[in-house]
């Protein structure tokens, strides 16, 4: 009974148009060479998309995406993570 029902796809309703993939009216952009590896790929008809961000080469534009699984975060030269310098004013005030 189990071996009946198929697995629901993340692009169920997805169309394939000239354009690229149009899922909920939205233009997807298959993945870049910095996606290879991520947990969020999914196939659709052999070509593999992004299903939480459209356009993946945007996100790499500025460094890492964030959203990326299989790249961790990275701890400076001191050995510290960089905390925002207004935030750290704020907890200093306050007390914490």
């Amino acid at each position: 009974m189990a071996e009946d029902k198929k697995k629901a796809s993340v692009f169920d309703g997805a169309v394939m148009t000239a354009d690229g993939l149009s899922f909920k009216g939205v233009i997807m952009t298959p993945v870049v060479e910095n996606c290879t590896g991520c947990e969020r790929i999914t196939q659709f008809e052999e070509v593999s998309y992004c299903p939480t961000y459209a356009r993946p080469a945007t996100k790499w534009t500025r460094g890492i995406c964030n959203f990326a699984t299989h790249i961790k975060a990275t701890v400076d030269k001191e050995g510290k993570i960089k905390v925002n310098p207004l935030k750290a004013s704020k907890r200093a005030a306050r007390g914490r």
